[in-house]
């Protein structure tokens, strides 16, 4: 058995492709799984780096905004897509799958649309609530269509041909427990919040965290952690030492965690992004959660992520437009001073958490 699964783009497409293959090999160790993306995205370390084989193909998406410098882009996507047809069609008939998976990405379309005409399986899997362009195009063509949520459903050519199965989530974060990690960072009888944006960080988000900083300074029984990333580390730190904020047991800034499902899993209160993985990771931990989606993102699609929790009164939401500092402190106080409410909003993530999500894919690939 072959298969062909196209992914790229980031994170939050390429390791749902690489859980899916994993699920795959555990059923059907002598299955053949190659990878398709580009060697200069995020795609072609993480899939090396499992072990499965790669083979590069150049697409990039269109850029909204009209600058001189994204007009120039613009064209090399035309002239990539021009030829994008002809090299998946190469690809394919060298490799000769039985099924090509996307799960999303631009990289995604020309390989599994290419598939469809030639009359082989084909499948896809949506991440968001809100489905990404590529995705809501290839479903008219594809056999069978996942998504994570009923939401996304909606937005899809043919409602009836999606299977809702969730997000899979990595085997550390299903394995993480709390009691064993308050136990290891030494925090049992705190409260522990633990914050973060992304590698790269998430400026209005860390100034909302001055902001806590702050306003939580006297509070000893609040354990903070806070995951600034890579470019305002400095300026955070240098922020706390002009208001006479220590980092001490009681708040610690990290550019980046290595281990961060230890310390997700010790957190009481989450305070994020909306990133469909990570809302799936609050769903399987079962966490209360503060949610600061990104507005720089392809249909806003965080928001709409964020929002099915918000909806089921398991997080609460804040849009950046509204993020003032009166609307973070009221957000945090509410959780910090009502423990009662912080463990039902909890119990209600892990109730959106699909748990058996591999092998509802599994088992609709009819393999």
């Amino acid at each position: 058995m072959k298969i062909i699964i196209a992914a790229g783009g980031t994170a939050g497409h390429i390791n749902p492709g690489l859980a899916i293959a994993q699920h795959i090999k555990s059923k059907h160790p002598d299955a053949e799984i190659m990878f398709v993306g580009r060697k200069e995205g995020m795609e072609y370390g993480l899939v090396t780096k499992a072990g499965y084989p790669f083979c590069h193909m150049e697409v990039t998406g269109f850029q909204r905004r009209l600058t001189l410098n994204n007009i120039k882009r613009n064209f090399i996507t035309v002239k990539n897509l021009l030829f994008a047809s002809t090299k998946a069609k190469k690809i394919i008939n060298d490799f000769k799958p039985d099924l090509v998976i996307g799960t999303g990405g631009y990289v995604s379309g020309p390989i599994v649309l290419q598939a469809a005409k030639m009359g082989i399986k084909t499948a896809i899997h949506e991440q968001n609530a809100f489905a990404g362009v590529t995705n809501k195009l290839l479903s008219k063509n594809v056999d069978t269509v996942f998504v994570a949520t009923e939401k996304a459903a909606q937005y899809m050519a043919f409602p009836e041909k999606c299977i809702v199965c969730g997000n899979p989530v990595r085997e550390e974060i299903q394995a993480a427990d709390m009691a064993q990690s308050r136990k290891e960072l030494a925090v049992e009888g705190k409260t522990v919040v633990l914050s973060f944006g992304g590698s790269l960080g998430a400026r209005k988000l860390n100034n909302a965290m001055k902001v806590l900083a702050v306003h939580n300074k006297d509070r000893k029984d609040i354990v903070h952690y806070h995951v600034v990333g890579r470019y305002d580390e400095g300026e955070f730190v240098a922020f706390l030492e002009e208001n006479n904020i220590p980092q001490s047991e009681n708040l610690q800034v990290f550019e980046y965690l290595y281990d961060i499902p230890k310390y997700m899993a010790a957190a009481d209160i989450l305070i994020t992004r909306c990133g469909a993985l990570t809302i799936a990771e609050i769903g399987c931990m079962g966490k209360a959660s503060i949610l600061i989606p990104s507005p720089n993102v392809a249909e806003n699609h965080q928001y709409h992520n964020g929002k099915v929790l918000a909806d089921m009164g398991a997080a609460v939401l804040i849009e950046e437009k509204d993020l003032t500092d009166e609307a973070i402190i009221s957000a945090f106080d509410s959780m910090y001073s009502n423990t009662t409410r912080t463990k039902q909003m909890a119990q209600l993530a892990r109730g959106a958490y699909e748990a058996d999500c591999l092998d509802i894919i599994y088992k609709n690939l009819n393999l």
